[in-house]
């Protein structure tokens, strides 16, 4: 018999709170069009993406991210130091370690909170949430802080017509409380580690900086350089986001229909019984197939924010729910299905109750 103490925690969990943070730069697609070889009607065919913000020099990861979760933590109704763990989904924090959750956990006034980041590209909100649900029911954490935050400019590859376009900057956060009722339902979630070059980094680290060294010293690079990506000055481009983005979109419309399927049947539930519906916010042509492909009645609210944000990656699903909210589109009560897929491929799906 084991003698180790069976954990309590709440009987389940539920958002309580959340809160979003956007550049003040406004970047609309005519700024897009003076380096890639496109039109305004393209993009916004393409994608549906009409502007998108960009991060100033201040507003760093660490900071929007603080900025998010102060109103999430306030639309909670609790105070920071009653946060247990900070967890933070992000590929575009460029220190290695420590974590910025732990700087983020500090600087909110949390008291010592767990603090980590996870890598999960555009499932990392999804991520984050399951992880969260399962502290607090586990019992190891009463609050849990779940943010989502990107500065994908900064691996934007503005010579690329393919994604130039296609990111923004931004945080979204929410705070995860104890529930007495399911409010965040089963999660489906998975990898297809097999695809994982549709969506990758053009250059790895490792590979970019010694070249990336000598070069500015003077020096000449050694070793095969014929495969770094140089810009149109003949410079070796800082590393950025590629995508298949044929393969990326069959992907996304024939696979993640399923899997958001799947979270509804988990869940116990019809897309009859749906309020809302916040996908990932990739593509707009992306989300009206889904919409399409699940036969989501016409009284289910759909979030676009794509449209003015751009794609957010993991700061995307948080950012559109908190717009919804704040819009009067969506109201709190109601019932959302929330799915998120990307770079890995992976992806994860839920149904929630709305803050």
């Amino acid at each position: 018999m084991s003698k180790i103490k069976a954990p309590k925690g709440a009987p389940f969990a539920r958002i309580i709170g959340v809160g979003g943070y956007r550049p003040v730069r406004v970047v609309p697609n005519e700024v897009i069009l003076e380096t890639i070889d496109s039109s305004d009607e393209w993009i916004r065919s393409r994608s549906g993406i009409e502007t998108r913000h960009w991060a100033n020099d201040e507003e760093t990861v660490a900071a929007m991210s603080i900025e998010a979760s102060g109103k999430a933590i306030a639309d909670a109704g609790i105070n920071a130091d009653q946060i247990g763990a900070v967890v933070v989904s992000t590929v575009s924090h460029f220190s290695q370690t420590p974590a910025v959750a732990t700087e983020i956990a500090d600087k909110l006034g949390t008291n010592k909170a767990a603090a980590f980041d996870i890598s999960a590209g555009c499932a990392g909100f999804g991520y984050g949430l399951t992880l969260a649900k399962g502290m607090i029911v586990e019992g190891s954490a009463e609050y849990v802080l779940v943010i989502g935050v990107e500065r994908l400019s900064d691996l934007t590859d503005l010579e690329d017509r393919a994604t130039a376009f296609l990111f923004g900057d931004g945080a979204g956060a929410v705070v995860v409380g104890p529930s007495e009722e399911p409010h965040i339902g089963p999660t489906v979630w998975g990898s297809e580690g097999d695809k994982a070059g549709t969506i990758k980094q053009t250059v790895p680290w490792n590979e970019f900086l010694p070249h990336s060294r000598l070069r500015s010293s003077g020096g000449t690079a050694t070793g095969d350089v014929s495969k770094l990506p140089l810009d149109s000055k003949g410079e070796i481009k800082f590393p950025a986001i590629t995508q298949e983005g044929q393969a990326v979109f069959r992907w996304a419309v024939f696979e993640m229909a399923k899997v958001a399927q799947q979270a509804l049947d988990a869940a116990g539930i019809t897309p009859d019984d749906l309020d809302v519906f916040i996908p990932h916010q990739a593509n707009e042509r992306i989300i009206d197939s889904m919409v399409k492909t699940l036969k989501l009645p016409a009284h289910v609210t759909v979030a676009r924010d794509v449209r003015t944000t751009g794609n957010t990656s993991a700061a995307s699903i948080p950012l559109a729910m908190e717009r919804l909210l704040a819009t009067g589109e969506a109201k709190s009560g109601d019932t959302a299905l929330v799915i998120g897929f990307g770079a890995g491929l992976v992806y994860a799906a839920t149904v929630v109750t709305l803050p």
